[in-house]
């Protein structure tokens, strides 16, 4: 499912705004440029003063050209305008770099904002918001779409009022000067105008779109790159690459099509100026003949025109800019304004104690967008402190009984309690501290072994850290390495052995201190003596806690207090090994077919 591409309804697509919404959008914008409003007023200064400055230019020049041609001009007089022009240089140079700088600052600064939030929003949200995107997909928004607005707001907003200042004073300068010549010029500004216009909307379809394009192939890369060792295996090289093309081809083709829309419209703005220059040229050399105009006023008339069609030029530039930093925003505000997690309690319950009980009580579920119900009708109690290995055939719905517990998902009906109070009435942070997992592919960082001790406890010292390795059997081979605890160990682990991660996420879980322990067994893809170790400090790690095991080996089955099989989202039987094998049922069956043949 590709949720976060727009939806395609003709020519036309969700991305399209409304002047209203393009004004929500630049409101949204606005908040994170709040705390650097005092650059923002340095480089506004400089904007106005540097602007205002390149309007004196063209009325020196045309001094300068006066009193060259003039009978009463004198090499002093040249000189002075000569200094005059390289004073109003050096001071416009002056305050283009305090332009420059603050709004350097500011972009730089709003930027680095936008990452933090969305990314901060992006680990809050919850487990099923990811279950229908792919990560390529998300982290572009913190990349290509981040810097789309980035290039708005450090340039593109000056860019605008500095333009906007040219071309409101090159105007009055051009009536000024000549009415009769302004008459002629402003005659085709709302032509261009126009054609920007329509050019502006169009150029923001077409970005987004590609934008949604450049998503999707940095999707398949991540996806790729990510799973390598699955692509080598199966020599999928070939068909991995293929993939990415088709997806990088479809993005030319949108690029291409964006050029062509630019490449349309610069060569009309061009002769549009061009055709205004020539018809100043025809009109007013003959006002200088006819003695209406001096040449000098012609030239700074010439000039006003030039800057008055640069700005004109540049606006729609901008204003293309504008679209397409647009476009970017909304998807980033996509993000921004998904709610975080689940629904939370206005009034959060606290535990009178937390003592690890858990009960599921009548609880049903479906996954969001399907339609087939994964449990269906539970009932279990879980006192604290007992072990209870659930087992059962593939997609009995072992795992998702798990996620409910730290509310991954919330149950479709019925409730489930953990020290007495309902999941949904908890608040998530203390709902989850409660809590660890021992999965059975493990997940660890691409730091060091320490930085992913300390994921659940991030203030832990060196002696914690040393004390969780130990219990979790893991010390002797950590000090083992050069580095020890410092050593990196590469994404999702890929530099340690199979056993030696499972040792390292069973210390994080006991550095973690949990009441209530989740375990997808963790031995079952391990050798004999990397499972004797690591069985050991499960051990170790599931005294006194309520524990929850996905059962794979007879042997886990067999330790636990309780075994509950599962069958088709309902509870199909319930009790100890001995118990459950008399009864010849269900678990009987499992045991001989799928248990006995992991011991």
């Amino acid at each position: 499912m590709r949720a976060m591409r727009p939806r395609r309804t003709g020519r036309q697509t969700d991305t399209d705004m409304s002047a209203r919404q393009q004004f929500g959008q630049l409101t949204k914008l606005f908040r994170f440029l709040r705390p650097y409003r005092w650059w923002l007023a340095v480089a506004f200064v400089g904007v106005v003063v540097a602007a205002a400055l390149g309007l004196v230019f063209p009325r020196i020049m045309g001094g300068l050209v006066d009193t060259a041609l003039g009978d009463t001009g004198t090499t002093a007089t040249l000189d002075r305008i000569a200094l005059a022009l390289l004073g109003v240089f050096a001071v416009q140079g002056v305050f283009n770099y305090l332009r420059i700088y603050a709004l350097s600052v500011v972009g730089e600064g709003v930027v680095a904002d936008l990452r933090r939030s969305v990314y901060d929003r992006i680990v809050r949200l919850p487990v099923p918001f990811f279950d229908v995107r792919r990560t390529g997909e998300i982290t572009s928004r913190l990349t290509s779409d981040a810097a789309v607005v980035q290039s708005t707001v450090s340039s593109s907003v000056a860019q605008t009022l500095s333009q906007g200042i040219t071309l409101v004073g090159g105007v009055v300068l051009l009536i000024v000067i000549s009415p009769v010549l302004s008459l002629a010029v402003l005659t085709f500004l709302p032509i261009v105008i126009i054609a920007a216009a329509i050019f502006g909307r169009r150029l923001n379809r077409i970005s987004t779109e590609f934008q949604d394009e450049i998503a999707e192939a940095n999707a398949l890369a991540d996806e790729s790159i990510a799973s390598i060792r699955v692509v080598k295996w199966f020599t999928a090289e070939g068909d991995t690459v293929r993939r990415y093309n088709k997806a990088i081809r479809s993005s030319y083709a949108v690029a291409l099509r964006r050029a062509r829309l630019r490449a349309l419209f610069v060569p009309f703005v061009t002769f549009v100026g061009f055709g205004t220059l020539a018809l100043v040229l025809w009109v007013g050399g003959r006002l200088v003949l006819n003695e209406a105009l001096t040449p000098g006023e012609l030239v700074s008339f010439l000039l006003y025109t030039l800057v008055v069609a640069g700005a004109i030029g540049a606006f729609t530039g901008l204003y293309s800019q504008l679209q397409e930093a647009l476009g970017a925003s909304q998807r980033i505000f996509e993000l921004l304004d998904q709610p975080a997690e689940l629904p939370a309690p206005q009034q959060p319950l606290v535990p009178d104690s937390s003592d690890g009980s858990v009960v599921f009580s009548d609880v049903s579920f479906t996954y969001p967008g399907r339609e087939i119900e994964v449990l269906s009708g539970v009932n279990l109690t879980i006192a604290p402190g007992e072990t209870v290995a659930l087992v059962g055939p593939s997609g009995a719905g072992k795992s998702t009984l798990t996620q409910l517990i730290p509310r991954f998902y919330d149950a479709t009906s019925g409730e489930v309690l953990v020290d007495g109070v309902d999941v949904r009435s908890r608040e998530l942070g203390a709902l989850r501290a409660t809590m660890a997992a021992v999965p059975q592919e493990v997940q660890l960082f691409s730091g060091s072994i320490a930085e992913n001790l300390r994921v659940g406890w991030p203030e832990a010292a060196d002696p914690d850290l040393v004390a969780a390795a130990i219990a979790a059997n893991a010390h002797e081979f950590i000090t083992g390495f050069p580095d020890g605890y410092e050593t990196v160990v590469g994404e999702r682990g890929v530099q340690l052995s199979g056993g030696q991660r499972q040792r390292v996420a069973i210390a994080r879980a006991v550095l973690a201190d949990p009441r209530i322990l989740i375990l997808d067994e963790a031995t079952s893809s391990l050798d004999a003596e990397s499972e004797a170790l690591v069985q050991d400090a499960l051990d170790r790690l599931m005294e006194s806690r309520t524990t929850l095991v996905i059962a794979h080996r007879l042997s886990t089955v067999r330790a636990a207090d309780r075994i509950v099989v599962l069958a088709a989202g309902a509870i199909a039987e319930e009790g100890t090994h001995d118990e459950l094998v008399a009864a010849g049922g269900l678990y009987t069956e499992l045991s001989a077919r799928q248990l006995v043949a992991a011991t």
